[in-house]
C-alpha cells in the first residue's frame, strides 16, 4: 500500500510540473522579447475622454437629372460639327444645342428623290400599258366570238350542203372554239402580267419613298435640340488622340469643325436644381454615416463658403475599385444639399465632413496602434521589456482613434508592430509600421 501510494504521489507530481511548464510556455508565446534597444519601439498611451465620430471624405456634384446628347445613328461617313454651343451655356426646350455638315444628307435625299420620281412614271407607264393590252385583248376576244358565232351559223346550214363542206364547217366551228378559249386563258393572262408589272413598280416607288423619309429623317437630325431645360456640358473627344487613350491623359472638348463617329456623346444637358453629391467612404467608416445624417461641405471652386447637407442614401454593398490601392472596398454616399447657390456646377468637388454623434468618457487609443493577426484586430502592450498581445474590441472609431473597453487606462501599446523584422543597424524598427486602416 506504501509503494503505491508513493506512485500515485509521484504521478501527481510529474502532472502538475507539466502544467506549470504548459502555462510558463503560454506566458512566454505571448510575451514578445525585444532585442536591447526596446526603447526604438513608439508607445502610445489608452487615454478616457470623448470620441468625436466625424468622417472626412471628398465627392464630386453630379446632376440628379441629365440627358446625354449624341451624334446621330445615320450610315455614312464621319460627321463634321458646324456649330455647337460652348459649356455651361444655359439652353431651353426645343434650342439647337449642336448641327452637323448635312451636304451627304441633302445628296441621298436628292437622290432618293429622283428614284421616287422615276417609280412613279414607271407605275403610269406599267397602268398605261395595262389599259391598252386590255383593250386590244377586248378587241380581239369581239373579233374571236363573233367567228366562233359564224361558224356556228355555218353547222346549222350543214343540212343543206355537201358531206365535205359539212365535214368543213364543223372544223372550221371547233378552230373558233379553240382560239376563242385561248383567247380568253391569253387574257387571264394579260391581265395578271399588268398587275405583276404595276405591282412592281408600285414596290419600287414604295423603297424610294422609304428611302427618301429617311433621308429627310437623317437630314433633320443633323441639328440636335435640346430635350428640357437645363445646362450645356460639353462632352470630350476621345477620337482626338486618334483612338490611342491611356488613363490620366488630357483630352480636349469637342469644337466646330471635328468629326465624330455617329452615336457618339457629344454634349449633356444637366438640370441645375437637381444637383446630388457623391462620396465614398471606407469600409472602416461604414458604421458612422447614416441615412439623413447632417454634412458640412467646402466646393474646391468656391472655398470659404460651407455648404449644408445631409446623407441621402448609402451603398448597399461594399465596391472595390480594380486599381486601387485600398485593399478594402469603399460604400458609395449620396448626399443631397439643403443650401441653394446658382454658381454650383456638376462636376465641382468638395471636401466633405459627416457630422457624427460623440462617444463620451470611453477608452480610447491612436488606430495606429491596432494591428491584424489571424483575422483579429490586436495590440501589442507593454510589459516590462517586451510585449504582450491582447485581442482588442473596438466599440467605435474615426479616422484616428478607437474606443476600446478591454485594456486599462494609462497602458502602454506599442505604435509599431514588435514582431517585424528591423534593420540590424540600430534605426528604429521599419517593417509594418503602420496598423490596420
Amino acid at each position: 500500500m506504501a509503494r503505491i501510494k508513493r506512485n500515485r504521489i509521484f504521478t501527481w507530481a510529474v502532472v502538475c510540473i507539466l502544467l506549470v511548464a504548459g502555462i510558463g510556455g503560454v506566458v512566454a508565446a505571448s510575451r514578445v522579447r525585444l532585442p536591447a534597444k526596446s526603447d526604438e519601439i513608439p508607445l502610445a498611451q489608452v487615454k478616457r475622454g470623448d470620441l468625436d465620430l466625424q468622417v472626412h471624405a471628398s465627392g464630386e456634384l453630379r446632376a440628379s437629372h441629365s440627358i446625354m446628347l449624341t451624334a446621330p445613328a445615320v450610315g455614312g461617313d464621319a460627321l463634321q460639327i458646324t456649330h455647337l454651343v460652348r459649356t455651361g451655356q444655359s439652353v431651353h426646350k426645343g434650342d439647337v444645342v449642336f448641327e452637323f455638315d448635312p451636304s451627304e444628307q441633302l445628296y441621298k435625299l436628292e437622290q432618293n428623290r429622283s428614284e421616287l420620281l422615276q417609280a412613279e412614271q414607271e407605275i403610269t407607264k406599267a397602268k398605261a400599258d395595262a389599259v391598252v393590252l386590255a383593250a386590244k385583248d377586248k378587241v380581239e376576244l369581239l373579233k374571236d366570238r363573233h367567228n366562233m358565232r359564224r361558224a356556228e351559223l355555218d353547222v346549222q346550214k350543214n343540212e343543206l350542203v355537201s358531206k365535205i363542206d359539212a365535214d368543213k364547217n364543223l372544223l372550221a366551228l371547233d378552230q373558233a372554239k379553240r382560239i376563242l378559249a385561248e383567247q380568253e386563258k391569253d387574257i387571264e393572262s394579260h391581265k395578271a402580267s399588268g398587275e405583276a408589272a404595276t405591282y412592281l413598280a408600285q414596290e419600287k416607288y414604295n423603297k424610294a419613298k422609304l428611302a427618301m423619309d429617311q433621308a429627310q429623317k437623317n437630314l433633320d437630325k443633323m441639328r440636335v435640340t435640346a430635350p428640357m431645360d437645363g445646362l450645356v456640358s460639353i462632352q470630350k473627344n476621345m477620337n482626338a488622340s486618334g483612338g490611342f487613350f491611356f488613363t490620366g491623359m488630357t483630352l480636349p472638348d469637342y469644337h466646330e469643325g471635328d468629326q465624330v463617329q455617329p452615336g457618339a456623346s457629344i454634349a449633356k444637358i444637366v438640370d441645375p436644381q437637381g444637383l446630388d453629391l457623391t462620396s465614398k467612404i471606407a469600409e472602416r467608416d461604414r458604421g458612422n454615416v447614416q441615412v439623413g445624417q447632417p454634412v458640412e461641405v467646402v466646393f474646391d471652386a468656391l472655398p470659404g463658403h460651407i455648404f449644408h447637407g445631409k446623407v441621402k442614401s448609402v451603398g448597399g454593398m461594399s465596391v472595390q475599385q480594380f486599381f486601387s490601392s485600398n485593399a478594402n472596398g469603399s460604400f458609395e454616399i449620396s448626399i443631397q444639399l439643403t443650401d441653394e447657390d446658382s454658381r454650383l456646377r456638376s462636376g465641382f468637388t468638395a471636401q466633405i465632413v459627416f457630422l457624427g454623434g460623440t462617444k463620451k468618457n470611453v477608452l480610447y487609443l491612436p488606430r495606429q496602434a491596432l494591428f491584424m493577426k489571424d483575422g483579429k484586430r490586436i495590440a501589442y502592450v507593454k510589459s516590462g521589456n517586451g510585449y504582450e498581445q491582447h485581442e482588442i474590441k473596438v466599440q467605435s472609431e474615426n479616422e484616428s482613434r478607437a474606443a476600446i473597453d478591454n485594456l486599462a487606462e494609462g497602458s502602454k501599446v506599442a505604435l509599431v508592430d514588435p514582431t517585424a523584422p528591423r534593420k540590424s543597424t540600430g534605426s528604429p524598427a521599419t517593417g509594418n509600421m503602420r496598423g490596420t486602416p
